[in-house]
């Protein structure tokens, strides 16, 4: 394991009860990289990514973000958390609350900025995905595509160093997928670090640096997309791509 990753997860294991579901992962993550995770339904891949920020406690093991251990019970997580942004299959946004109150309210609680410069970023944010109109709207009022770029912009008003996605298409309808994903794309190509669960192949093939599949509660394979997808080694990751890009 070297020392210059952002992210490093040491032997990392994970069980829910009798449940083995990460059995010893070991991985690093540069600066800037896009690392896609893909893999059948409960083989721990959400699992992994919440380990990252500790919304799941690693049952032994470690994870690192730079020169801090997150898994430490004395590190300060919420610190952590502002560095990692986290977006979910489900919106999670306060449907009681306006979009742009949806946006400013971590900001300002934290203490990052005040409520004129926290405005002012998620109006920046907003338009930047073509939401703008939307500042004084509810959840409620929004489609499911256009709720989720919310939650990807309310994230990014942390600004976060890291960006989590678990999934973050499966619950949309197909037409509001590629709404989603091409901000994703569009976050990738300014160079954000991001670890990605998805379903979505064709993302993988266009935005990843490297491809990961778990199985089994392991990395059973991890390449460039190219190789990934066009040379798969592993016989267990050839029948699930034979199945997926049926």
């Amino acid at each position: 394991m070297s020392d210059t990753a952002m992210i490093r997860v040491k032997d990392l294991h994970k069980d829910f009860g009798q449940n083995h579901v990460l059995r010893g992962i070991n991985y690093e993550i540069q600066k800037g990289q896009k690392i896609v995770l893909v893999g059948p339904s409960g083989c721990g891949k959400s699992t992994f990514l919440r380990c990252l920020d500790l919304l799941e406690t690693p049952t032994s093991g470690e994870v690192w973000l730079d020169d801090i251990k997150v898994n430490d019970p004395k590190t300060d997580i919420n610190k952590v958390r502002q560095r990692m942004g986290m977006v979910f299959q489900h919106f999670n946004l306060f449907q009681n609350l306006k979009i742009i109150d949806n946006l400013t309210l971590a900001p300002v609680k934290l203490g990052l900025m005040n409520k004129e410069e926290a405005g002012e970023k998620a109006l920046e944010l907003l338009r930047r995905v073509n939401l703008a109109d939307k500042a004084d709207a509810y959840p409620h009022s929004l489609s499911g595509g256009q709720q989720q770029r919310i939650a990807i912009v309310r994230s990014l008003a942390m600004n976060p160093e890291v960006m989590l996605f678990d999934e973050p298409t499966s619950a949309l309808d197909p037409e509001m997928v590629g709404e989603v994903l091409q901000v994703m794309k569009e976050l990738a190509e300014e160079g954000m670090t991001m670890v990605v669960v998805t379903h979505e192949m064709a993302f993988a093939r266009q935005v990843a640096s490297k491809v990961i599949f778990i199985d089994g509660g392991l990395i059973q394979e991890e390449n460039t997309p190219e190789e990934f997808f066009e040379h798969p080694k592993n016989q267990r990751l050839q029948d699930f791509l034979s199945k997926v890009l049926a």
